[in-house]
């Protein structure tokens, strides 16, 4: 069984827009990462209901998060390059919850898929996430990817 590194990921500083969105990762494994927040009115768009960004956001989030795992044994940092995510159904308040899964672990790219469902189990949103994988040292937009500068 892959360990899990969610109470870690939680912990960590600098997760700014993951904690201002009151996302909390409840698993957090090379295989799949799962986390969980409740509706707050600062998720609402106009029509009262949650915003598709915010989809989008918790989507990118939870596959940048298990592509991590799998590059940082690597040596590597990964940077989204692509974020498609579809809008299924309209939700305005409640617990959602978010699953994300890899489609490929490559050395130079990878996909992770992931899905928000909201408390009654039903699809609210789908997505899939492309990240590329880079040596700690790559530069991207002229800085060089280190501890602490993730870019």
């Amino acid at each position: 069984m892959a360990e899990d590194f969610a109470e870690l990921i939680n912990q960590m500083p600098g997760n700014g827009w993951t904690k201002d969105m009151g996302v909390r990762i409840t698993r957090a494994t090379v295989d799949e990462v799962h986390c969980e927040w409740e509706v707050q009115e600062k998720h609402l768009q106009g029509y009262g209901i949650v915003h598709g960004g915010v989809h989008c956001g918790v989507i990118e989030t939870i596959a940048s998060v298990g592509a991590h795992l799998v590059a940082m044994s690597r040596g590597q940092r990964v940077v989204g390059l692509e974020n498609h995510t579809s809008f299924i159904r309209a939700v305005s308040g409640g617990k959602l919850t978010a699953e994300a899964r890899p489609v490929t672990r490559g050395r130079h790219t990878q996909v992770w898929e992931g899905w928000v469902r909201d408390a009654e189990g039903k699809l609210v949103a789908r997505g899939s996430v492309r990240l590329i994988c880079l040596e700690q040292t790559e530069k991207l937009a002229g800085r060089a990817l280190e501890p602490g500068n993730a870019g």
